[in-house]
């Protein structure tokens, strides 16, 4: 079922958006002025300016949004935290693998159980399956919460006005699954992911991952990355026992079709460059501001 016209009208028209979709809105010009700007050490007012905020507004606005000072964001969004990010990013690995997914260092992370679907699911582009779909508001703007009847099967982005065409990116991948609008029976998880209060080592949630099993191997791998910290395509691909596929672990990691909740935004190159990403790189700083925000609350 394609979305309609109308729905695609209400999702796109400005007046109608959310108060968190204002809040990305402004978040991301406020990350393009920085991202520029970020070497000359830009003031507050200038920010503030990008954003087409007061001072006052864009100090609120980032307190609420990330639970940092627009200073603190700006710092986040450094090469230099991209590299603290990368600290001893293969025993992060090692490490996750010693404590478990509920290991103490992981206080501040969304909990997550997961299954693989057969190769024959994967391979039948999703016959016989329905997923359910949802648009909702989230951090990182519009949200599209795809679910199966095992769990959360697909979670992407869409900017203003481009919402049929991040949800068409995403029923490229089954493409003969059936799909049905259901943003009531969406809306409980994208509270789950998207709301910190929820996210309870005793209630995770659950994930259905749909690829190759190569796939499959780097999302699971994607998984054991906590908050706060990020690994290199190589230390991935080494951890799944292919020391020499980085380039196909970050092919993998593009294809990853849970967005935020299988963290492909924890993925840098050498010397933490951000690299791409499917959603786009100012969506990714968002998601690494944002969590630097989530590490320090706690």
């Amino acid at each position: 079922m394609m979305i309609s016209a109308i729905h695609d009208e209400r999702l796109a028209r400005p007046g109608l958006q959310s108060a968190a979709q204002r809040d990305y809105d402004s978040v991301r010009r406020a990350i393009a002025f920085i991202s520029e700007h970020w070497r000359t050490q830009p003031t507050i007012e200038a920010m503030a300016d990008a954003a087409a905020l007061t001072p006052d507004e864009l100090h609120h606005l980032f307190r609420r949004w990330a639970g940092l000072t627009p200073k603190a964001f700006m710092q986040a969004l450094t090469l230099d935290h991209a590299k603290g990010l990368l600290r001893d990013s293969a025993s992060i690995l090692d490490a996750a693998l010693d404590s478990g997914l509920s290991g103490p260092g992981r206080l501040h992370d969304l909990f997550v159980t997961h299954e693989a679907m057969s190769p024959g699911e994967w391979k039948n582009g999703g016959a016989g399956m329905i997923l359910r779909y949802g648009f909702h508001a989230s951090p990182f703007g519009t949200a599209i919460v795809i679910a199966s009847d095992r769990g959360l099967a697909g979670l992407a982005f869409a900017d203003p006005g481009q919402e049929h065409v991040s949800f068409a990116d995403m029923k490229r991948r089954w493409p003969n699954a059936v799909y049905v609008e259901d943003h009531d029976g969406t809306v409980g998880l994208a509270q789950r992911i998207f709301d910190t209060r929820l996210w309870r080592a005793d209630q995770p949630l659950r994930v259905v991952l749909i690829g190759t099993d190569f796939e499959v191997r780097v999302w699971e791998t994607l998984l054991k990355i906590p908050m706060g910290r990020a690994v290199c395509y190589s230390d991935i691909a080494t951890k799944i026992k292919s020391p020499k596929a980085s380039r196909a672990v970050g092919a993998a990691v593009g294809r990853n079709p849970v967005s935020f909740v299988v963290p492909c935004h924890r993925a840098l190159g050498k010397g933490g460059a951000l690299t791409g990403y499917h959603w786009g790189i100012t969506r990714k700083q968002a998601m690494l501001g944002w969590e630097a925000g989530q590490v320090g609350l706690h």
